[in-house]
């Protein structure tokens, strides 16, 4: 698949500079080479068919103004092809307050708002990155601040980044929010945990959220 991908680059680059040089290819060449790449691209399109339809879209709309658009039309096409669709948006929702006296636990956050790729599970609270690459990861906590808050993202058995106010003040609720880009193995765990002796809240609204998305495999 790889190497076809690259043949198929190739030739969209060698066509699309044909037509800076003086003597440029011909209709009929050009029909040809044409009918090649789009009998090559064909095999690349029978995993989606959505995304198959809209590039047929593209080529039918390039077709009615000139070659190079194709070959444009193409070249994405070919970029965008097995890229995984990676997303989750999760949170605490209706389960209230939640508050640790005696160790640390995982979080699990079983309102689902968005599982593209089915990589977050509800049942343990664990996102598990399909494939190797850059994600974005964001995540939100709320509490009264009559006691301590916290909200902290592990990378499989390792703290990444952290949520916490220590010091209630005891005047209404706190907010707080955190993240990043993350590069992740094939295999990651990532998980939210509420440290020993501090609380978090959540209702109907999502105040308390764990959220993110593939940026691009690596």
């Amino acid at each position: 698949m790889d190497l076809l991908k690259t043949g198929l680059l190739c030739c969209c680059v060698v066509v699309l500079l044909c037509y800076r040089v003086d003597e440029p290819l011909t209709e009929f060449d050009a029909e040809a080479e044409l009918k090649t790449l789009q009998a090559s691209l064909k095999q690349l399109q029978t995993d989606n068919l959505g995304e198959s339809l809209s590039r047929r879209l593209c080529f039918s709309q390039a077709s009615e103004t000139n070659y190079t658009n194709v070959y444009i039309c193409m070249f994405i096409s070919v970029m965008n092809t097995d890229v995984p669709k990676v997303a989750f948006a999760v949170s605490l929702g209706g389960n209230g307050l939640q508050k640790t006296t005696s160790g640390s636990r995982t979080l699990v956050y079983k309102t689902v708002l968005t599982n593209i790729g089915q990589a977050y599970s509800s049942e343990t609270g664990e996102f598990t990155a399909p494939v190797r690459g850059v994600y974005y990861i964001r995540f939100t906590a709320n509490a009264p601040t009559d006691f301590p808050m916290s909200a902290v993202l592990y990378k499989n058995a390792a703290e990444v980044q952290l949520i916490a106010h220590e010091q209630p003040s005891g005047e209404g609720s706190d907010t707080a929010s955190n993240g990043a880009a993350l590069l992740l193995e094939a295999g990651d765990k990532l998980s939210m945990q509420l440290w020993h002796q501090t609380q978090i809240w959540d209702n109907s609204n999502h105040h308390s959220t764990f959220s993110g998305f593939l940026l691009f495999p690596m």
